[in-house]
């Protein structure tokens, strides 16, 4: 997985605020576009999910696998495929909030592999798709509440 796709967005909240959106799962469906549903499996000892069930239709990426998660604190959550699906082989990434003083910027980094042949250029192009609409998603999500 030596492609990565990142992107930022200044979101006008504190961390805590936004890792709480993050980790609201259920909610998903309603924010992140490609969600179609998110089924939390298994929390850690903190309360947050350890192991989510996605159901996902981005275009060209259609699949479910299951995601299992690392937690740091408000500053970071990274992910990492537990459960492949029929299309996704791999699926890495991580939100990391840093504050800044007109909110907190989110980086967004991703990287998707599939057991289908797909050119490089197309894979990413998704791949900015799914942040782009996640990361706005998100902002409007955050801010809305």
């Amino acid at each position: 997985m030596a492609d990565r796709t990142t992107s930022s967005i200044t979101i006008g909240a504190g961390r805590s605020t936004i890792m709480t959106v993050i980790a609201d799962f259920a909610s998903y469906p309603e924010w992140a576009g490609q969600v179609k549903s998110a089924q939390v499996l298994s929390t850690g000892q903190d309360g947050r999910p350890e192991q989510v069930r996605f159901v996902l239709d981005a275009g060209v990426i259609s699949d479910e696998y299951t995601l299992a998660y690392t937690w740091n604190g408000d500053e970071s959550v990274a992910w990492a495929v537990a459960e492949a699906g029929k299309m996704v082989s791999g699926l890495t990434g991580s939100y990391r909030l840093a504050e800044t003083g007109g909110g907190t910027e989110v980086t967004y980094e991703l990287a998707v592999d599939l057991k289908v042949p797909m050119i490089g250029m197309i894979k990413r192009k998704a791949e900015k798709v799914i942040i782009d609409t996640a990361l706005k998603g998100l902002k409007k999500r955050v801010e809305a509440a």
